[in-house]
C-alpha cells in the first residue's frame, strides 16, 4: 500500500471525524480533527472575553493573540483517541460544549484564524499518511490529496446524533435549539467569503443519513484500499 493524504470534508455534527479517526487507527495513519483546532481558538476567545455583547468578535485582539495559541493533539490510552490540547491544557471536553458550537463559525470564518490553521496543518501532512477531516481540507489544505471524500447528511439526523452525544456524555441539551445551530453552521460555513465548504470537484460523495457507523467506516475503508492500492 502506497502512503497517501485522506481528506474528509462536510457538514457539522455528521460523524466525519468519528470515520476519519476509525480509519486512521485502522491503518495505521496520523489523525488529525481541524474542527478541533476552530474550537480551541473559540474556547480560547471565550476564556479571554474576546466576544463582544453582541457576540461578535474582538478580532484586532484576537489577531494580536494568535502567536499565542499552540494546538497539538496527544493518544488518550484510555479512548485510543487523539484529545485536544491547547497550550498544553487538555480541552477536549471543554469544546465539545454547546457554547463554543454556538461561536464556532465566526471564528471560523475570519481570514487570519484560517491562514494560520491551515499553515499548521500543511505542515502536519507534509509526509502524507494521514487523513484529516474538516470544513476546506479537499479545497484549500490539500488539494491534491489522492483520496477526497466529502460527507452529507439531513441537518434532522445531524442534530440528532449531537443531541444522542451530548446526552451520553451526560450534558444538558436541548434538539431545538442543536438543530438551529446546525442549519446557522451549515449558513455560515457555505457563505463565508474565505474558504467556504463545498464539495472538491474531485471528490466522492457520501450522504450516510441512513447508514450505521459499522456501515461508513466500511464505506470509507473500501475508498482508501482503491487509491491506495492503485
Amino acid at each position: 500500500m502506497k502512503k497517501i493524504t485522506i481528506a474528509i470534508d462536510g457538514y457539522s455534527s455528521c460523524g466525519k471525524s468519528t470515520m476519519a479517526k476509525d480509519l486512521a487507527k485502522k491503518i495505521g495513519y496520523i489523525y488529525v480533527d481541524t474542527g478541533a483546532m476552530y474550537r480551541s481558538v473559540t474556547f480560547y476567545a471565550l476564556r479571554n472575553h474576546l466576544f463582544n455583547a453582541d457576540g461578535s468578535i474582538k478580532e484586532e485582539e484576537l489577531k494580536a493573540q494568535m502567536d499565542k495559541i499552540k494546538i497539538s493533539f496527544q493518544l488518550n490510552k484510555a479512548t485510543g483517541r487523539p484529545d485536544t490540547y491547547l497550550n498544553g491544557e487538555n480541552i477536549e471536553t471543554e469544546i465539545r460544549t454547546m457554547e463554543v458550537s454556538s461561536h464556532v463559525s465566526i471564528i471560523a470564518a475570519l481570514p487570519f484564524v484560517r491562514t494560520a490553521l491551515v499553515e499548521q496543518q500543511q505542515q502536519m501532512g507534509a509526509e502524507k499518511g494521514i487523513v484529516m477531516d474538516g470544513r476546506d481540507i479537499g479545497t484549500v489544505v490539500f488539494p491534491h490529496a489522492e483520496l477526497k471524500v466529502f460527507v452529507t447528511a439531513s441537518a434532522e439526523v445531524r442534530a440528532q446524533r449531537r443531541y444522542d452525544e451530548l446526552k451520553g456524555k451526560g450534558m444538558d441539551a436541548d434538539f431545538n435549539e442543536i438543530l438551529k445551530n446546525v442549519q446557522e453552521r451549515d449558513y455560515i460555513d457555505t457563505h463565508r467569503e474565505t474558504s467556504p465548504l463545498r464539495k472538491a470537484d474531485d471528490a466522492i460523495e457520501l450522504d450516510n443519513s441512513n447508514l450505521t457507523i459499522s456501515e461508513q467506516q466500511q464505506w470509507l475503508y473500501d475508498q482508501y484500499c482503491k487509491v491506495a492500492q492503485s
